[in-house]
């Protein structure tokens, strides 16, 4: 073998281990979301195998669409309300578990027990917890003489989001704490030492070290966020299925009652390009934030 031919073996050979996965993602990744955007410009009803082109009419009839909305500000409203309250928890415990208190690791454990649960156990314990009659979180509040502020709080519009909201932040907390707690120990200890030694109390130190220096980990937990929010799916329906009334309808959520309630398929596909192009935008405007930064 010349050195020729065994510098373009070297050059090319690592492609190779990558032609497998590119197959794989290729598949059922691309090719999905490819027959998503073709079959959104379609009458299809998600279960024959024949349609016929529209053109714009779905998308026409989306941007008309109330219910889209109102599940698009929901998305909105979860999102905020649970990344940066999720990333600020997360926080504030890895920075207290990095101190090296007794018994951290079992602290670890504990805030990120929940994250290896499935969705369906989370539910359904929290369907028990915010059961209106004999729920643990109403019988302890009318034990204490606060019974006035029991509520049905996955039957009443006013609380039932803002109870899912709560039930994700629950989930999820441990995952941005064990994110943050990774980049905290990569963080040099002589910066906190020469901090000590000038009199930095600890918020000082949270907000003029800690946090200027996990820029980059929260813009990851931001955008990471960003897409999980716009993904959500499963604790709902679990919960609530979009109720009462349309309180809790997100943009998944309305997409599957679309295409396997109401056999709207061409319809639902177009829900699921535009809850893609909305992840890709926001996305690209928290990066091109950060990097302006």
């Amino acid at each position: 073998m010349t050195t020729r031919t065994r510098i373009t073996r070297y050059k090319f050979e690592p492609y190779l281990y990558l032609v497998p996965i590119i197959v794989i993602s290729g598949f059922f990744i691309y090719y999905c979301i490819g027959f998503t955007a073709i079959t959104s410009f379609t009458d299809w009803d998600g279960m024959t195998s024949s349609f016929h082109f529209i053109g714009f009419e779905n998308y026409k009839e989306l941007f008309t669409d109330n219910v889209f909305f109102v599940a698009l500000r929901n998305n909105l409203i979860f999102f905020v309300g649970t990344v940066f309250v999720q990333a600020a928890l997360g926080l504030l415990i890895a920075v207290l578990v990095n101190y090296r208190l007794p018994g951290s690791n079992l602290y670890k454990s504990v805030f990120f027990l929940p994250i290896s649960m499935a969705p369906v156990i989370i539910s359904s314990i929290f369907r028990i917890i915010l059961d209106p009659n004999v729920g643990d979180l109403n019988n302890l509040l009318r034990s204490i003489g606060l019974g006035n502020l029991a509520k049905a709080w996955l039957g009443d519009p006013q609380y039932a989001l803002f109870s899912i909201i709560v039930v994700n932040i629950f989930q999820w907390m441990g995952f941005s704490m064990i994110i943050y707690y990774g980049g905290l120990i990569s963080i040099p200890k002589d910066i906190y030492e020469a901090a000590t030694i000038d009199g930095a109390s600890f918020w000082q130190t949270l907000f003029h070290i800690t946090i200027p220096m996990l820029r980059t980990t929260t813009t990851m937990l931001i955008v990471l966020g960003i897409v999980g929010s716009l993904k959500t799916f499963d604790i709902v329906m679990l919960l609530t299925r979009g109720g009462p009334g349309r309180s809790t309808e997100f943009l998944n959520t309305y997409l599957y009652k679309k295409a396997i309630e109401e056999f709207h398929g061409g319809y639902a596909s177009s829900i699921g390009v535009m809850i893609l192009l909305i992840a890709v935008v926001m996305s690209i405007l928290q990066l091109k934030l950060n990097k302006d930064e």
